[in-house]
């Protein structure tokens, strides 16, 4: 008995004595992510303090934002693990020449995604729902559309640095992109300090004008640092190999496509919540707004898994790789469920910070949207756990740069499983806006179980190929 305690003991060191640097990788990742969601979360207690129409336009324009952006940011991904696999195998050309074309094809598309969302504006007028929130999102929709261009740009910075494992630099570009749409929400939006009143319209601008800083930014850190200042100057743009062009789009497509079906998913959950009225639709952001919070934690420990999985797999270590996969899974697992936790306790509380209890004039919409939020809350905290595992395993699965089966897999889970239960108990039971969340919950629980077949199955397959 007490032999097999030491066993599992040790079994289980090896996994925790990696938590420290897993965490020295994903933390600046995680305060960079959470600073893309802090902007959407001041946006949304900012706008909340005018009223739930103008709480839900925010969200209607945001979903579409949210589908474009979702390929913007998961093609860029494929920019991470050729600068890791380069960076490991001692090729710095390699990696120069991956951020190179990869910010070509991220301003593109960013361009082709803006081009896109206007568009498919007019589509907000046949999907039923509530005519004002409409009429308000379509001017907010403009500018946040516009935005996307230089989200995209930063995102290629990002990608690279972190491949050289170097998190913290995107972290401070967004903290300060923060700074800028704070100031410009507080002055824009109420009309303060002498400017005008703009409403929603203010956050918009105040969006894309921190954008625009991030990237400033992040390549003026990045120019000024000794290690960084060959890699991210003297570029030849007219001088494009398709060979490079080919083997990032190859990757970054279908990475572009898992994120595009996950966030697809949670879009549809959107508009099936306007179907339900303004007050569903207002409630479903505020849910939605809290959980993105903590999946920036997944999305942060995702990374952290990439770059790690991709430096092994560039030194063909494929025991230590699957080690140090497993020891990011387990992290992930024990976050999670504090986070599930912390939902459970704080349900009725949360919604609070977004709407003004003491607005007499928007009390009764308010509450209801307090009351349906607490109950979308209790739901999140159980697909937290979910939610955060399939990320992290898809994020290790990116850094083996297999991306074509896991796509399938995640087109399974939201589109097979998740997206037909919330349709289903939204439309066609009392669940209602809880029905959506219960697909969602399917959907995610499908998706990491599926994934970490995959990655399973393809690192025992490495391994036993490596041995013979």
């Amino acid at each position: 008995m007490v032999s097999l305690r030491l066993k599992n003991y040790n079994l289980l060191q090896q996994y925790t004595k990696e938590f420290k640097y897993n965490l020295t990788l994903a933390v600046p990742v995680i305060f960079g992510m959470l600073g893309h969601t802090f902007v959407q979360f001041s946006d949304n207690i900012m706008v909340g303090q005018l009223g739930t129409a103008e709480l839900a336009a925010v969200s209607l324009g945001n979903s579409f934002v949210f589908v474009a952006m979702s390929l913007g940011i998961g093609f860029s991904t494929a920019i991470t693990p050729l600068v890791a696999e380069s960076h490991t195998a001692e090729k710095p050309e390699e990696g120069k020449s991956a951020l190179k074309h990869g910010l070509v094809l991220c301003t593109v598309l960013g361009l082709a995604l803006f081009g896109l969302i206007l568009l498919a504006k007019p589509l907000m007028y046949l999907m039923k729902q509530p005519q004002e929130v409409v009429e308000l999102a379509m001017p907010y929709l403009d500018l946040v559309a516009f935005s996307l261009v230089p989200l995209i740009i930063f995102q290629a910075f990002k990608q690279f640095s972190e491949g050289l494992s170097q998190t913290k630099y995107p972290m401070y570009a967004t903290i300060l992109a923060n700074v800028v749409n704070i100031f410009f929400n507080y002055v824009l939006i109420f009309g303060n300090l002498g400017f005008p009143k703009m409403g929603i319209v203010g956050a918009a601008i105040g969006t894309l004008f921190s954008r625009v800083v991030m990237v400033v930014f992040i390549w003026y850190l990045l120019k000024n640092k000794k290690k960084f200042h060959d890699y991210v100057t003297g570029f030849n743009f007219r001088n494009l190999e398709k060979k490079v062009l080919k083997k990032i789009i190859n990757l970054g497509f279908p990475s572009a496509l898992q994120m595009f079906f996950e966030v697809g998913i949670f879009t549809s959950a959107v508009w099936l919540s306007g179907v339900l009225g303004k007050n569903h639709q207002a409630a479903n952001q505020i849910a939605l707004n809290l959980s993105s919070m903590t999946f920036m934690v997944g999305m942060g420990l995702g990374v952290a898994a990439m770059i790690r999985v991709g430096n092994q797999k560039g030194l063909s270590d494929f025991k230590e790789l699957r080690r140090l996969a497993y020891s990011i899974f387990f992290l992930t697992l024990l976050l999670e469920i504090v986070f599930a936790a912390l939902f459970f306790a704080f349900n009725d509380w949360l919604p609070k910070i977004y709407l003004d209890v003491n607005d007499a004039a928007n009390q009764l919409d308010n509450f209801e949207v307090i009351a349906l939020a607490a109950q979308l809350l209790l739901v999140a905290a159980v697909f937290q756990i979910s939610d955060g595992l399939q990320v992290v395993i898809l994020g290790a699965l990116r850094g083996l740069q297999d991306v074509k089966v896991p796509t399938i897999l995640t087109f399974i889970a939201y589109w097979l499983v998740g997206f037909p239960t919330s349709y289903y108990l939204c439309l066609y039971t009392d669940l209602k806006s809880t029905g959506i969340w219960i697909g969602l919950l399917a959907g995610l629980t499908t998706a990491a179980v599926l994934l970490y077949i995959r990655f399973n199955r393809q690192t025992k397959k490495l391994i036993a190929t490596k041995e013979l």
